[in-house]
């Protein structure tokens, strides 16, 4: 596991003082700690590091670039509803996992939350900008959570800080994910967050679980969306295909054998492009 950057021990020492500011060890710059941002009582609108004011006064068409903490990327918070907390990544999968849940629970407010690299600002495995998901949070209307991760941090706990956030304004309902069969990562997540879902009296949900593809294909055809490929840790895997080609039944078809017609292994990933998506889907 990488190591934090030595700002986070800096930062915890200094809270743990109680003191308003530390000093960056890598910069040499002297940085506000979340104790110190607190007592101004306030946004400044700075994207501060230790933002504990979910960066409200940054203008919403910045924060994708500059957020530090936990924010709103497109539309405010759901206020007084019940919220189905949907892990987006982009992809076919994070989609598919709106429709199904929009068409089962039309009674829950949907919110995309999205983690990504908080100095590269891209989704990991998709590889992809967090401009790119909140292109598609404004094609489909979707609020959506944006969620920066530091090198080397606990992902559960900032993840924790994300929901906390929205649990201020909503009921959080259920913790949707699109994974399809694989369950090393299903178990992975319900040991990660699970916690989260009993803590906030949510549901762990997984609606598109052995679903058979042949329907998730004819589900992508009947939504009129376009996927393309948009990683492959190992080009060879997906041969004669490559990054940037459509995906749809037909070019799944010609995959090898041995890969995954989902890509659910890992063997590359996908996203859903803005353009062809439309917000009464």
């Amino acid at each position: 596991m990488t190591s934090p950057p030595p700002w986070v021990a800096a930062h915890e020492a200094a809270m743990a003082a109680g003191e308003a500011r530390y000093v960056d060890p890598d910069s040499g710059y002297s940085v506000f700690t979340e104790h110190g941002l607190r007592a101004r009582g306030r946004c400044c609108g700075c994207a501060c590091r230790h933002c504990p004011w979910a960066h409200e006064s940054v203008p919403a068409s910045a924060r994708a670039a500059r957020i530090q903490q936990p924010a709103m990327l497109h539309k405010q918070r759901p206020t007084g509803k019940r919220v189905a907390v949907l892990f987006h990544s982009g992809g076919k999968d994070s989609y598919l996992a709106l429709r199904a849940t929009r068409r089962e629970h039309p009674e829950l407010s949907p919110v995309w939350l999205t983690t990504f690299d908080a100095q590269t600002r891209i989704v990991a495995h998709q590889e992809l900008a967090i401009e790119t998901i909140v292109g598609q949070a404004q094609a489909l209307d979707v609020a959506l959570l944006g969620v920066p991760l530091v090198s080397g941090a606990d992902y559960a706990a900032t993840v924790g800080r994300a929901l906390a956030l929205l649990a201020t304004a909503s009921t959080l309902d259920r913790f949707v994910f699109g994974d399809l069969h694989l369950e090393t990562i299903r178990r992975w997540r319900e040991e990660q967050l699970g916690p989260l879902a009993t803590h906030h009296g949510a549901t762990m949900s997984f609606p598109l679980w052995e679903r058979d593809y042949a329907g998730l294909f004819a589900e992508l055809e009947e939504s009129g969306v376009e996927v393309r490929i948009c990683a492959a840790p190992n080009p060879e895997a997906i041969a004669p295909l490559t990054v940037g080609d459509r995906f749809d039944r037909r070019s799944a078809a010609r995959l090898p054998e041995t890969t995954d017609r989902f890509g659910e292994a890992g063997e590359f990933h996908t996203e859903v492009l803005a353009a062809s998506l439309d917000a009464s889907s």
